[in-house]
């Protein structure tokens, strides 16, 4: 689950990254006929950004998770000594967000493709403004893949807690505290040397010896597929995630699921729950949206109302 969670946070920070390179207005092609004309508007493609942007909006997303975590940490300490019967409700709250946001990003990606060519074209028309404060923007962009980080996590906190359960409080803070650190630095480090891999592949390419010019073609080549195979994935983790908390929390629909893999054996059988839950997390974001959207139109509608007649 740990594997679906990062792939879940790349795709968040791969998104912010691409509405940077339009902010940034880098849509210059590092290798021309490599990465394609559209480069710093593939909406997973991060080579485009500009490279004094890239590690900056990494290390808010990172900074950002660090205080998460900070928040998180003691947060889960008191409730699983005060409010024991709270942290699964509360899984549950950040699973069915996880799930409601991937099928969002499906909705949008497939039935509202127009709504966000206009979006990036209003961006677009923003940018010829002098006055348009470009942080201000990244600054939103950026807290959005904080949203999601704090709800992975408080899934890798809870699952740690879960652990040392047995411990005296100070060896669960401090186990807790390390745990919190080590995966941060490791994810973001990650992160980090994926969205620079094309740079690494431009100065490969324009060395002398020709195997390395070709280890840095192959680079660039490999990159922007990379961005999008992480993507698809990205969003796939959202269902797996989501939906794994989900069921775990229905304890009826995660017996009925592990008694029905009982019936089929290796790696089959392994298979079952996991892609059981990847439906299940579909199905609950399908209804979150159906749900959700409406409601979030009419608020939208009556908040304009309120703003013209003021």
């Amino acid at each position: 689950m740990a594997g679906s969670s990062l792939l879940v946070l790349i795709d968040d920070i791969a998104t912010v990254l691409d509405d940077v390179a339009l902010m940034t207005k880098t849509a210059t092609k590092k290798t021309a006929g490599v990465l394609g004309d559209d480069l710093a508007l593939n909406a997973q493609q991060v080579t485009g950004v500009k490279p004094a942007r890239e590690l900056p909006v990494v290390w808010a997303v990172a900074r950002g998770s660090m205080i998460n975590k900070a928040i998180l940490v003691p947060a889960a300490l008191a409730i699983s000594f005060f409010m024991p019967w709270l942290v699964t409700p509360l899984l549950m709250l950040g699973g069915a967000f996880l799930c409601f946001e991937g099928f969002e990003k499906l909705v949008h990606k497939f039935l509202h493709r127009e709504e966000d060519q206009k979006r990036k074209g209003q961006l677009r028309e923003a940018l010829k403004n002098p006055e348009t404060d470009l942080r201000a923007i990244e600054k939103d962009k950026i807290k959005g893949a904080i949203r999601t980080d704090f709800i992975l996590s408080a899934e890798i906190i809870a699952i740690t807690l879960g652990t040392v359960t047995t411990q005296t409080i100070g060896m669960q803070f401090m186990v807790l505290a390390v745990v919190a650190i080590m995966i941060t630095v490791f994810v973001y480090g990650l992160v980090a040397g994926i969205v620079k891999l094309d740079d690494g592949g431009l100065y490969l390419s324009q060395q002398d010896n020709p195997v390395l010019q070709k280890l840095g073609a192959g680079i660039l080549w490999l990159a922007p597929y990379l961005m999008k195979t992480l993507s698809i994935l990205g969003t796939l983790a959202m269902f797996l995630v989501g939906g794994g908390i989900l069921t775990h929390g229905f304890t009826p629909v995660y017996d009925a699921i592990h008694h029905f893999a009982e019936g089929f054996s290796g790696v089959v059988g392994a298979l079952v729950p996991t892609i059981a839950n990847g439906l299940f997390g579909v199905l609950a974001g399908a209804l979150l949206v159906a749900m959700i959207t409406p409601l979030a139109r009419w608020w939208q509608a009556a908040r304009d109302r309120r703003r013209t007649a003021g």
